[in-house]
């Protein structure tokens, strides 16, 4: 069987930093990863960032159903001699930016479970768009650096509490799968991994122009997050002024004195529906 870690360093091809890379190279960690995600025959999967296949063929023996979306054309070759060497033909390779790819005609008529060891400086932008784009996902199964995960599980008051943490918690049901260290990756990072599992909610609460509203709200609130919500919400994002929000804050029953850390997602989204009134003037 090849080893990845030394296939990367015949070819003298080495990680980039630009592109956040840390390869998960430890076989026994990706199999137990793809084990915890359930998944069977039926599933179609897409996995965002694939590097030397140490997912994607424990997915690949699952289910025939797997598209990779790798941005890194270097290892495109390498990749597909992984996956010829495991004597696997059925996975769809696509040499593109996730961030550029089109989810919904991946997904076709069924929905996909999305998976990934997601690139440490785009993992918050995957995952908005994963949310934008949830219509056609069931799950994801996302590895991030795990103080972004505590980020991303954080619960209202807590300081670790954010926009990111919000967003994700109107949109799905969210758990911890496992915790991973650094020594199941090459290069080794600084940083323990978490990976976390996404069960997206099968309707939307709001409509789409509506949701972009929420999504607005709770950006404003947290730009400016040790102000109290009356001060936090004036500025560019929403147009409003001070008497307004406040106005808006009373009407959704929230004391304009809070700060955003303090709000959970249905006051959010009492806040959306109380301030789009004076939006649409």
């Amino acid at each position: 069987m090849i080893n990845p870690v030394q296939l990367l360093k015949d070819n003298q091809i080495y990680a980039g930093k630009e592109l956040g890379q840390n390869f998960l190279s430890n076989p026994d960690t990706a199999r137990m990863i793809v084990d915890r995600t359930g998944i069977d025959g039926h599933a179609r999967v897409v996995e965002i960032g694939p590097g030397l296949g140490a997912l994607t063929i424990p997915i690949a023996k699952k289910t025939r159903h797997v598209t990779v979306v790798e941005k890194d054309r270097r290892l495109i070759p390498l990749l597909e001699e992984v996956l010829e060497n495991h004597e696997i033909d059925w996975v769809r390779v696509v040499n593109q930016d996730f961030l550029k790819t089109d989810i919904a005609a991946l997904a076709e008529e069924k929905k996909l479970v999305v998976m990934g060891n997601l690139p440490y400086n785009v993992s918050s932008q995957i995952l908005f768009q994963l949310i934008r784009t949830r219509d056609a996902i069931d799950k994801a199964f996302l590895m991030f650096q795990k103080e972004l995960a505590d980020r991303i599980l954080a619960m209202p008051g807590n300081k670790a509490y954010s926009r990111l943490s919000a967003v994700s918690r109107y949109a799905a049901d969210i758990r911890r799968v496992v915790d991973i260290g650094p020594g199941a990756f090459f290069p080794k990072p600084a940083v323990d991994s978490t990976v976390l599992v996404f069960d997206f909610f099968p309707s939307r609460p709001f409509s789409r122009d509506m949701e972009q509203r929420l999504f607005t709200v709770i950006k404003a609130a947290f730009s400016k997050r040790r102000k109290s919500l009356k001060n936090a919400l004036v500025g560019p994002d929403l147009g409003l002024d001070k008497p307004t929000i406040t106005q808006a804050l009373k009407s959704a029953g929230i004391a304009p004195e809070r700060r955003a850390e303090t709000l959970d997602v249905p006051e959010f989204e009492r806040l959306t529906r109380a301030v789009d009134p004076f939006l649409n003037e």
